[in-house]
This record gives structure tokens, sequence and C-alpha cells, in this order.
């Protein structure tokens, strides 16, 4: 047990929130000492992170993660080091409802935070698995046995008889088909927000890289260059499929896939004109448009 006098002075050490790397960090801070997870399980009003958004603290006070838009997480870090100090979970409310009435939160809310004293790795390590394997994973927690362990994917985080359980979810793929300097440019803007890109050359087949966490994009500019692309992003479960082309071209697709023998739901998953914003005149601004169409269609999804 450390000594309660003396505990350590939380700092942020990675700014990330991306679940891998936080549980990563769990898993490698675990190797030198005691750690705790500290998991978003009750929201009151609104809040800036999802149910199951977590923070891993180690002992020497060291963090990473967010439960909140940054304004809790080093409380929640104190929290957790007290319960590494007594070697016990507890439960923790900030904003609406908590008795921190120093502790407010920007929107308003309130929240409930779980902290759990890590036993064992084991399951974090199931779950960084995979991830790396590019399929969801959970785990459910116990809070009257102070347990976590691996459950078959859910569907969202929640609670059930008394027991928490989180979903993980692969990163957002993103396949891209074209050539042109739209292509390039949606790679690049793809690659600096970590999303999984994929380039592929034309007629490349795409099948086996494609996931239920998989976006895939045809920036083509022509309608038979993305043949081969489109009927197997359309046989697949793919959540986002978008083409290049103006309400003309895609007219002219339509025909084509009917041709082919697809249907008017099978049609219909395909975003064409490509993007957010509408027409664009530039590969940035077009870039833009369609990483914010991933973005939006990719929370819908899951």
């Amino acid at each position: 047990m450390l000594n309660s006098t003396l505990l350590s002075t939380p700092v942020r050490d990675l700014v990330t929130d991306d679940p891998a790397e936080i549980l990563q960090f769990a898993i490698n801070s675990y190797q030198r000492g005691p750690v705790a997870l500290a998991t978003l399980v009750e929201i009151r009003g609104g809040a800036a992170r999802a149910l199951g958004s977590c923070v891993a603290v180690a002992s020497d006070g060291h963090f990473c993660g967010y439960v909140s838009g940054g304004c809790v997480e080093a409380a929640v870090a104190h929290e957790a080091l007290q319960a590494i100090d007594e070697g016990s979970d507890r439960m923790v409310k900030f904003g609406d409802g908590s008795p921190f009435f120093d502790i407010v939160l920007p929107c308003g809310g309130g929240i409930t935070v779980a902290i759990h004293v890590l036993r064992e790795v084991e399951v974090l390590e199931h779950i960084i698995g995979q991830l790396g394997k590019r399929k969801p994973a959970s785990i459910r927690y116990w809070p009257a046995r102070q347990l976590v362990e691996v459950v078959e994917p859910m569907a969202k985080a929640h609670w059930i008889d008394g027991q928490f359980s989180t979903v993980y979810h692969p990163p957002t793929g993103v396949l891209i088909s074209g050539q042109g300097v739209e292509a390039e440019r949606l790679e690049q803007l793809a690659r600096a927000a970590d999303f999984a890109v994929v380039r592929l050359g034309v007629g490349e087949s795409c099948e086996r890289l494609i996931d239920p966490f998989t976006a895939v994009v045809m920036l083509h500019h022509d309608l038979e260059a993305e043949h081969t692309m489109i009927d197997e992003a359309l046989h697949s479960r793919a959540f986002y499929i978008g083409a290049l082309g103006s309400i003309r071209t895609h007219r002219k697709r339509v025909e084509g896939l009917r041709a082919r023998g697809w249907n008017k739901e099978d049609i219909g998953r395909i975003k064409a004109p490509i993007g957010l914003f509408g027409p664009t005149r530039d590969s940035t601004s077009l870039a833009l448009s369609v990483l914010s169409d991933i973005a939006a269609s990719r929370l819908v999804a899951f």
C-alpha cells in the first residue's frame, strides 16, 4: 500500500483519447506498479465524452485518457491514486450531483466515474489483441465484486443487473481508390486524423480489406475505373461508400449498377455526390468534406 500522505501528483502523460493507446498505457504501467482504470459509467445532462470513455492512472501519478473535456481528469486521477493506495474500487461523481462543489463541468451536467484498481491486465491485452485484428471487444465491470471480465461484443456501453459493459471498436478504416490530386489530399488528411488508410490502384481488389468499420471512397473521373471496387463495396458491410461525381454522373452510375443487377436499396448505400459540404472546387475542401461525412456516418453506425 502507498503511504496516503505521500500520494503522487497527477501528471498527464499522453494526450490521447484513443482507447487502444489508453489501455496499452495501462498495460505498460502495470509492469512497474499498481494501475487504476477510471471509466465513465453515467452521464447526467450533457457531457463531452461517451459512456465507456476512460482514463488510465499509474501509481506514480502519470495518466492518460479522458472522461470529460479535460476539466476533471486531474481530479479523477487523484481519486484513482487514493483507490490504489487503499486497494479498493470506488464510484465518484463530478459536476451536477457531486460533493465536489468546486469542480463544475462546462456543459452543466454531471458524470459518474467507476475507478477499478487492476488486479491483472489479461483482459486489457485481450481487447488490444481484438482491436489489432479489427474486431470489436467488450468487457464487463462488476462493482460489487471489483472485477472486470471479457464478454461477447456489445452494441453499446450500458448498465444491466448492476454491471457495466464497455464496448471497444476498431479505428475507422478509409479505403481510397483514385489516382488524382483529390485522392492524394484525402490520403494525407485521413492519415493526419489517425484513420487506418489503405490506398488502392485502379482495378485492384478490395474485398478482403473491407470490414464493418471501413469507409470506401472512390475518387475516379471515369465510371469504368470504379466498377470493380464499387461492386465489392456493395457486397461488403462497409459503413460508408462514397463516390466522386456530379448528380448527372451519379445518374449514369445508377443506370450501370441497375444493369449489373443491383437493386434500389443497394444503390442507396452510395453517397454521391460524395462529401458533406456539397460542391467543392479544390482538393483540400473535398478531402475535408469527405472526412466530415465519414466521421458523421461513423457516429450513426456505431
